[in-house]
């Protein structure tokens, strides 16, 4: 089984909604355990179209024997099945999976980028991978190094119901 850390994040809807279908949906997943999830972060967006909501946002830690190809093809599939649509880039989407990091896998492709190209600039990527394994590097640096020098986006714990 390979570890694989995935991020969620929603600004759609009842974004709360979304996450917690997801999160059921990836436990769901053949060949796959999860087997941690972070708290929840409220941020504000980072690029893309101005004016849109705040997402809420996550990440989880996966043990999965799916290959990288097969797990971005479910996570797209859950994705469309809460009423995700591609239209603009950054934009507000009601689902957003991405695969930060699968262990002992790399790849540039434009369809399957892992580790993440943009992680290590997302405070809402690394607050969520801090506090599911602090110890976690991505380019070589601690999250906690990375997280510092971002500190100019907005996140705040998100407290569901």
């Amino acid at each position: 089984m390979n570890k694989v850390y995935v991020a969620l994040g929603s600004n759609l809807g009842v974004p709360s909604d979304y996450i917690q279908q997801a999160i059921t949906r990836l436990a769901g997943l053949p060949a796959t355990e999860l087997q941690q999830v972070s708290p929840w972060y409220k941020t504000a967006p980072v690029g893309g179209p101005k004016d849109q909501p705040d997402y809420i946002n996550a990440a989880c830690l996966l043990l999965t024997e799916l290959t990288p190809e097969a797990l971005l093809t479910h996570l797209q599939a859950i994705e469309t099945d809460n009423g995700r649509v591609r239209e603009v880039r950054w934009g507000a989407r009601t689902l957003d999976l991405d695969i930060i990091w699968y262990e002992g896998f790399s790849s540039n492709e434009e369809k399957l980028s892992v580790p993440h190209p943009r992680a290590h600039l997302r405070a809402f990527v690394l607050q969520p991978l801090i506090d599911l394994n602090a110890d976690f590097k991505l380019q070589g640096s601690s999250l906690s190094a990375l997280l510092t020098g971002i500190d100019d986006q907005a996140i705040e714990p998100f407290t569901n119901g």
